[in-house]
């Protein structure tokens, strides 16, 4: 069985850190950035098959970061979970709008993360054939 490459993009440690331990648990490979200007650095190393990514990050922050996946044809096609402590509709919608797949809110179930990124990444897989 494949394991997936998960980029994190978190800046708050105790969270990343949670997310981290649970998806390394769960079979994923995991790499976290702290900040937009990383996270999107780390897009180019590792070439992470699916980010969470918080919203409210220094620097860049969440819509920032999907706003420069979407402009390249090497980086648009990774799905992307927002993971984000702002969780009204229209945060929702703004993070729909911009590209985002999912979206969920802290605080947030760790089995219930690791459920959804499966089945986003499943759902990446048969858009792609």
């Amino acid at each position: 069985m494949k394991r997936f490459k998960i980029l994190v993009a978190e800046d708050d440690d105790l969270v990343a850190e949670l997310i981290v331990q649970v998806l390394a648990r769960n079979n994923f490979d995991v790499v976290r950035s702290a900040d937009g200007e990383a996270a999107l650095a780390q897009v180019i190393q590792f070439k992470p098959d699916a980010i969470v990514l918080d919203t409210m990050m220094p620097g860049l922050d969440g819509t920032e970061v999907l706003q420069e996946l979407a402009k390249s044809l090497i980086t648009r096609h990774i799905p992307v979970m927002i993971l984000s402590a702002r969780s009204n509709a229209a945060d929702m919608v703004h993070g729909f709008d911009f590209g985002a797949r999912d979206f969920m809110a802290k605080p947030f179930k760790p089995e219930e993360l690791v459920t959804r990124l499966r089945r986003m990444l499943m759902s990446a897989k048969d858009w792609e054939t």
